[in-house]
């Protein structure tokens, strides 16, 4: 098959790269469309040691089911393969599980190829009225429902939220509060063409926070400069819900989240459950009509990646198509 392989800090080469194997339980997925996640770039920034090189990127992906009892079926893959047996997986929190794994990293290589391999349970229908592209979307949204559905445990009466990032992320995570019941929703974004695509679609955006607080504040991005605007901005009560893993270090005003009670959330990934809930509010179209995407060919892969670090990307979400798909 051919793939978009990771070779070196800023290297991405298209060529041809073994076919996976499925194995037990698994099906063979021709993809049609996978997205270009920020854990992607830093990846291919060389600041991910957990994605080694050589290898292929890529976990945001739907496609079509080839051979075996669900041949043809159209699917949107959760990339998250947990063990579903463990203390984590029994208690529906399988996304903490202890022998997780996800496509793109080692052992599973990932969906910016033209196959991937993946566990049945990890494919969810798509229903033939909602394009791939689209589904290819619920891994990226998923993260931000499930950062809201935590959020929301804290605050249950949660009327405003921040957003901080304007990307794939943060705006499946304003969405997702939309969804969940959080009227009043702000985008922070400093990037103006971004900016623009957000309110293109109904949603309130702003370069910098005003004085204002906020019940629920979601870190999209995770450096130190978003957690200190994230303890800044979180009410007295409030909590924020850190999804970004952009550094580790530094930026939170510890003091004033202790003397105002401000809860703070680490959240990864999703649950199975929170993924098949974002897959049918998808296809319900309680999320809207997800067009913010840039398409860009599969082969055309490594000047994605570049104009997304030069900020020409306005759109919140890159996918790529592998060639021949139609």
């Amino acid at each position: 098959m051919k793939a978009l392989i990771y070779d070196a800090p800023e290297t991405l080469d298209f060529r041809s790269a073994p076919d996976p194997e499925p194995g037990l339980g698994e099906h063979l997925v021709r993809i049609h469309a996978a997205g270009i996640c920020g854990s992607d770039m830093h990846a291919w920034m060389g600041h991910d040691a957990r994605r080694p090189a050589p290898l292929i990127l890529g976990h945001e992906a739907a496609g079509v089911i080839v051979g075996g009892p669900r041949d043809g079926e159209r699917v949107t893959i959760n990339p998250l393969v947990a063990c579903g047996t463990c203390a984590a997986c029994a208690g529906g929190r399988d996304n903490l599980c202890g022998a997780r794994q996800i496509i793109s990293m080692p052992p599973r290589q990932g969906a910016f190829a033209e196959w991937v391999a993946m566990p049945d349970a990890n494919l969810i229908a798509v229903p033939g009225d909602v394009t791939l592209i689209r589904a290819a979307l619920t891994e990226p949204l998923a993260c931000g429902w499930h950062a809201v559905r935590l959020a929301r445990q804290v605050v249950p009466d949660a009327a405003r939220a921040l957003v901080i990032g304007g990307g794939a992320i943060g705006v499946g995570s304003a969405l997702a509060l939309a969804a969940q019941g959080v009227g009043d929703v702000t985008v922070v974004e400093p990037n103006a063409g971004r900016r623009a695509t957000l309110e293109a679609m109904g949603l309130r955006a702003l370069a910098a926070p005003d004085d204002s607080l906020f019940d629920v504040v979601i870190d999209a991005v995770g450096l130190a400069a978003s957690r200190a605007t994230a303890s800044a901005c979180a009410r007295p009560g409030g909590v924020i819900a850190h999804i970004g893993l952009g550094e580790d270090r530094g930026g939170l005003d510890v003091r004033r989240m202790t003397l105002q009670e401000i809860a703070f959330l680490g959240t990864y990934t999703y649950t199975a459950q929170d993924f098949r809930d974002t897959a049918q509010a998808i296809f319900d179209g309680r999320l809207g009509p997800l067009d913010w995407i840039d398409l860009r060919p599969l082969s055309e892969g490594a000047e994605a990646f570049r104009a997304i670090r030069m900020g020409d990307v306005p759109h919140p979400k890159v996918v790529l198509i592998p060639d021949g798909v139609t």
